[in-house]
């Protein structure tokens, strides 16, 4: 099998693939938040992913029996970048070298980034080698233009936010609404209670630069203003992240060419804003599986394969 390790801001994760890419075992755990908490500091999440990698590792083995580790594979970092630096990432990495030294097996580096590109293009059935991703979570929002060549993934960022990440936006609003922290997932589940009246909520995209501050502060000031149903007020949140990928999107298609677009990250799992995507955009969108939009460990472990694949050729 193929070890895949993640530990990112708030999920530690732990996967195994075989040769043939198909996955045997995803075990993840979140990380708490105390309630009323808009996050957790690094110290905080590298004490959780410390306690939590062995527990992951347990599980993998009663799923999975004794089987040999082929090679595996862990997130250094969040992009692929050299100056690119997080503490968290430094636990997967400090665990996968030990098991690698301990069990004889290869292990390789990987960003965060491109486990979620990875995972995407894999559980979306993505076929094509020069396409757009979109990577969008509660720490990136950003639009890559993705090329295979020479054997090589090619990653260069073309656009993105100037300030707030759309998950970040989510978590702000959510917060203030009473909801806990992460707040994706239970913003969502109260969106579904609006009816059909609308909260209209700016959108603030030049060029293939988006920006969710002033989106975020009209929130704040409706919430604080009571302008609108709770309800109301969440499916705005969802409404305007929709509307500000899709122009960035569309001023990206104007500036560099038509391509596919692949859409990753946390915030890609919102039914409501993948529904909205597609249907504006028909033909063009590929999306991760929603169980592998937020942070998972796939990735890493199709990367240990691809690796050891390339290395044995």
């Amino acid at each position: 099998m193929y070890l895949g390790i993640d530990t990112s801001c708030y999920t530690t994760s732990l996967a195994a693939v075989d040769s043939e890419g198909r996955l045997l075992a995803d075990e993840r755990r979140l990380l708490p938040v105390p309630e009323g908490k808009r996050g957790l500091r690094q110290s905080e999440a590298v004490f959780l992913h410390l306690g939590n990698l062995p527990k992951l590792a347990a599980l993998v083995k009663e799923k999975l029996g004794t089987l040999e580790i082929a090679g595996l594979a862990a997130s250094v970092r969040p992009r692929p970048q050299e100056q690119s630096y997080m503490p968290v990432f430094t636990v997967g990495a400090s665990f996968g070298k030990s098991l690698a030294s301990f069990s004889g097996a290869a292990f390789w580096e990987l960003s965060h980034q491109e486990g979620h590109l990875l995972a995407g293009i894999w559980s979306s059935g993505m076929a094509e080698k020069d396409f757009y991703a979109l990577h969008v979570s509660g720490g990136t929002t950003e639009l890559l233009a993705v090329a295979f060549a020479g054997g090589i993934w090619k990653i260069k960022k073309i656009g993105g936010t100037e300030d707030l990440h759309a998950g970040q936006f989510i978590d702000r609003a959510g917060v203030a609404l009473g909801l806990s922290f992460p707040a994706g997932p239970e913003l969502e589940k109260l969106a579904q209670k609006a009816g059909s009246e609308t909260v209209d909520v700016p959108v603030s995209v030049r060029g293939t630069t988006v920006s969710f501050s002033g989106p975020e502060s009209h929130i704040q000031r409706l919430i604080s203003a009571a302008g609108g149903s709770k309800a109301e007020i969440a499916r705005a949140v969802e409404s305007c992240i929709a509307a500000s990928l899709l122009r960035l999107v569309r001023n990206a298609w104007k500036e560099y060419g038509q391509k596919p677009v692949l859409f990753i990250g946390g915030v890609m799992a919102n039914d409501f804003i993948r529904r909205r995507l597609d249907g504006s955009l028909p033909g063009h969108c590929l999306f991760a599986d929603a169980r592998y939009s937020g942070d998972n460990a796939v990735g890493a472990a199709l990367y240990a394969r691809e690796k050891a694949k390339a290395d044995a050729s």
